[in-house]
Parts: structure tokens; sequence; C-alpha cells
């Protein structure tokens, strides 16, 4: 007990003078190693300043007395001070400020090997002069869809229907068998986008081209069917109506919505009412359907007489 409180006493007390005075007290007697031990603390010497304790302190390096190891302070600044001096940073003006930097444009960048971005759509006036086509203009297309293709009378009819019933691609694609009635000759027309429903009579040329479609084409509940027999669909109808309107002499580009423009252009320029174009076209509201009045050319008839 009193040699481990001499040796506890000697750890400390710093200086080499109390660890060598506890070793000389350990292979002696109890008594002489607590003498031992008091008299190392007394005699120990004031502890060093540096880092590593030696009993040649002048002579042995990596010591901060002896000047070969700079302080802890010291050596973090000069550290620090290199490294803003090299590193890249607003400070030394390696790095500038985004706001102070010049506002220049950069180039998108694109990986190597990666698609360019499709062209920007261009818009309907730079495709094609107007957005509904004329009574001719209309001739002319069915005369090119009954020459075009094994389905050429199917084409053709999709097209008279469209455009005497004003209908949309979707409402075209979508009637089925139960919305004609041939016996009194009327079609049962269901409108979307919220329109008015309404019953639209049939002339002869319709039930006629109606009555042989049915016989050509197989078993099913829609009026027009693609060859396996599936409903048509408005991608389908709008792809045909494409290639039709390339294959005739039309100048432009047409598309099935300008069916349902030429025929309100066409029963506004006959001079129909309003409120019943509005009807007949499912327009729930009446600025819809005054578009096509505003251009009939009937309105200015007499302006100048002969």
């Amino acid at each position: 007990m009193a040699l481990g409180l001499a040796i506890r006493q000697a750890v400390a007390t710093p200086g080499l003078a109390g660890w060598r005075s506890c070793e000389r007290a350990a292979g002696t007697g109890t008594q002489k190693a607590a003498a031992c031990a008091r008299r190392a603390i007394q005699v120990a010497p004031q502890p060093l300043l540096g880092t590593i304790f030696c009993s040649r302190v002048s002579s042995v390096p990596f010591l901060d007395r002896n000047e070969t190891v700079a302080p802890i302070v010291a050596r973090l600044s000069a550290a620090i001070k290199r490294e803003s001096e090299t590193m890249p940073s607003t400070e030394n003006g390696t790095v500038g400020i985004a706001s102070q930097r010049p506002a220049t444009k950069r180039p998108t960048l694109r990986v190597v090997g990666e698609p360019a971005a499709p062209p920007r759509r261009q818009r309907n006036v730079e495709r094609r002069p107007r957005e509904y086509l004329t009574p001719a203009e209309i001739e002319t297309l069915i005369r090119t869809a009954k020459q075009r293709g094994r389905y050429g009378h199917r084409d053709a009819t999709m097209i008279v229907i469209a455009y005497r019933h004003g209908l949309r691609v979707g409402e075209l694609c979508a009637l089925t068998w139960d919305q004609v009635d041939f016996g009194q000759g009327l079609l049962h027309v269901t409108r979307l986008k919220h329109g008015v429903r309404s019953v639209h009579p049939l002339r002869g040329e319709e039930l006629r081209a109606l009555r042989r479609l049915r016989r050509d084409q197989p078993e099913g509940r829609h009026l027009f069917q693609t060859e396996s027999g599936a409903p048509m669909t408005p991608a389908g109808f709008r792809k045909t109506l494409t290639r039709i309107g390339e294959a005739s002499p039309l100048a432009f580009s047409v598309h099935p919505h300008m069916l349902r423009h030429a025929c309100g252009f066409k029963l506004a320029n006959d001079g129909q009412d309003t409120r019943a174009l509005q009807h007949y076209l499912g327009h729930r509201n009446i600025q819809h359907t005054v578009r096509y009045t505003e251009l009939a050319a009937g309105r200015f008839k007499g302006f100048w007489p002969d």
C-alpha cells in the first residue's frame, strides 16, 4: 500500500526526478520506498514546457524548447495561411463572386450520343391558310378517299358523316349502330366536352353509304372498324385523313377537326339561325357558335349593288 502510494505520488510529480526516485525505491523496503517517494516530490524540478521529457533536454530533437518543433498553434496558422494562398477562393481573387460575374449565356450541354430535342411545333397559321374547308375541298377529299386503298368507301363515309353532322373525331369513332335509325333516317348524336345531345336527319346519300358499309364490314358494334374488327381510333383516323390530304390536290395539310369547322361555316353561310346552329353543333355556350357567323359572307350581300 505504501509502495503504491509512493508510485502514484511519483507519477503525479512532473519531471524525471520523481520517476527515478520511485524506481530506486522499488527494490528496497516499504519504508524506504515511501521515503524516496517523498524526497522525489521535494526535489522534483519545475515541469518542462515541452511535450517530450528527457534528461538530455538541450540535445534531444523534436522539442519546442530547443526550437526543433514549432508549437501547435503556430503550425496550424502556417498551414491555414498556405492553404488560403493556394486554394481557390474569393479572398485571393481566384474565384469571382456570382453577383459580380458578367451575365453570359452558358451553352447548353448535351451528352454525346444523346438524341437532340424534337423541333418546336409550328403554329397553325404557319402550316395552313385557314382552319376550315370549303364544300369544294370536302368533295375533293371524298373523291380522293374513294380512289385510295381497299377501305376507300369506309374512309369516304367517315368524311361525309363528320362533315354533315359536325362531329369531333372522338364522337365520330364512338358511333355505334344503335345510334342509327334506318327506318326514320335519324342519327342520335352524343357529344363530348359536356355538349348538348341532339338528333340529326340522315339524307339518302348517307343512308345508302351506311347500308353498304354494314354489308361490307364484319359484324360489330361500331360503325367504323379497322381490318382486325376493332373500332377505329381517333389517332388512326387522324393519320388516315392526313394521308388522304397529301394524296389530294390540296396544297395544305388537313386534320379531322377541320371537317367540324367546315360544317359550321357552311351552315352559317347558308343563313341558318344561330340558335339552331348552336344546338346542331352541340355548343352549350352560344359564344362558340358566333365564331362561324362572324365569317359568314352572306351578311355583306347588298353592300355594293351592281
